[in-house]
Parts: structure tokens; C-alpha cells; sequence
């Protein structure tokens, strides 16, 4: 029975992979990955030549059975790549990996880059304990599930798209204490790279003045300790 290699890929700059990474890549029987163009840009880059195939939100469902067969079947060994980061982490991959536990197919998820711990350690908040919730819903539940969210009492990790951020943070605004410190890290690794800190009002005057672009990760500070009542 062979294998299934989740494997990290860069985030932006290219010279992020790791070698094992890209020895794993070179040595499966087939890669499958989020989209082809993109994983096909990082194979050029590093010289690797493999058979490689889409595994997306859309056609995940029709495909894991038949990929799960043809591990079992052809004793084969597969990587799964997404655009950017690691796969399952709010791309697809949690389903291919349920299959294969439920087939007690082997699975190695190997470390690599990822935009969480980077903007999470640079923003100076709290890292002994937070919470990362990915996207929050467009629409239907999106109020509720933030105003859980920010009653949470340590660091807080959210993914958001650029034409969003502004909406999240005039929705954070409304629910929290002007003092919470937010940081957002946008651009990660690449030439445009951007840390900021500052109130969800300060960071609303600086991104309406300055367009938003690239995938933002959005940290909010652990709950302030409330300072003891004078008597």
C-alpha cells in the first residue's frame, strides 16, 4: 500500500520550500495539487518532472474514492500540494486525509511554510496559547461567530481577502474595547510584505487611505486584564 505526502509550498517567495519537500515531490508517482498552472510554476523552478493533477474544492468529492483506489490498488505514493501553504489548512486536503485514515493508508505531513506562525510571532502578541479560526462565513452566522470570537480571552487568528478587510475591522469596531491591540500581516514573504499594529480605528484609517492588496492574516490581542477598582 503506498503513501500520501501533504506537503507545504511557499506562500510567495519561491526559495521557501524545503529540500525535503521538494525530494518528496520529485520522488511520488503522482502529485496532486489545487491548481496545476500554479504547482506547475514551482516544478519548473526546481526542475521536477511529475505526473501531476487538480484536487480542488470542486471536484474533490468526485475524485477521493478513486484516488484512494488507486493507492491500494497500484501501491503508489502521492503528494498533495495547494497554491500556497498547507494543505487543509482552509484549502482542500481534510477530506483526502479523512479517506485515507478511514483506509489505514499512511499519511506524512511534512513542516513547512505556512503565513499563521509568521504573523502570529511577529505581531508580539501572546503565543502561549490563541485560537485560529480561518475565514470567517460571508453572510449567514458571520455576526454571531465573531461576536463569539472576540469574547475569547487569548490571541485571536483570522484569514480575511482584501476586498473584506475593511468590513472586518468596522465590524471588530463595533464589538470591542478601543485599547485591543489588532495586527495585520498581509503579503507575507513577498516584496510587498506588511506588518501593522494599532487599534481596529487606526488600522480602518490606514487601509482606507492605502488599497488593499494579497492574502491578509488577521491577529486580534488577548482581552486586556481589567485593573483593579480603586476603593
Amino acid at each position: 500500500m503506498g503513501n500520501i505526502y501533504i506537503i507545504p509550498t511557499p506562500i510567495g517567495n519561491l526559495g521557501d520550500i524545503t529540500y525535503r519537500s521538494k525530494e518528496t515531490l520529485e520522488k511520488v508517482n503522482k502529485i496532486f495539487a489545487e491548481d496545476t498552472r500554479i504547482t506547475k510554476k514551482l516544478l519548473i523552478k526546481y526542475n521536477i518532472i511529475n505526473s501531476i493533477s487538480p484536487y480542488h474544492q470542486h471536484n474533490e468529492h468526485q475524485v477521493v474514492d478513486l484516488i484512494i483506489k488507486e493507492i491500494k490498488e497500484k501501491d503508489i505514493d502521492i503528494a498533495l500540494v495547494s497554491d500556497a501553504g498547507t494543505p487543509g489548512i482552509s484549502d482542500p486536503g481534510f477530506l483526502l486525509v479523512n479517506k485515507a485514515k478511514e483506509n489505514n493508508i499512511p499519511v506524512f505531513c511534512l513542516p513547512g511554510p505556512t503565513s499563521i506562525i509568521p504573523a502570529l510571532v511577529q505581531s508580539g502578541f501572546a503565543t502561549d496559547e490563541f485560537s485560529f479560526f480561518g475565514f470567517l462565513p460571508h453572510k449567514k452566522g458571520r455576526k454571531i461567530k465573531l461576536k463569539k470570537i472576540l469574547n475569547i480571552s487569548h490571541t485571536i487568528v483570522l484569514f480575511e481577502s482584501p476586498h473584506r478587510l475593511l468590513k472586518l475591522l468596522n465590524e471588530i469596531k463595533l464589538e470591542i474595547l478601543d485599547t485591543r491591540q489588532i495586527s495585520i500581516s498581509r503579503e507575507i514573504t513577498k516584496i510587498y510584505e506588511e506588518n501593522i499594529r494599532g487599534t481596529a480605528e487606526e488600522l480602518i484609517l490606514h487601509f482606507e487611505k492605502n488599497k488593499v492588496k494579497g492574502e491578509i492574516v488577521l491577529l486580534i490581542d488577548k482581552i486586556p486584564k481589567k485593573k483593579n477598582a480603586r476603593i
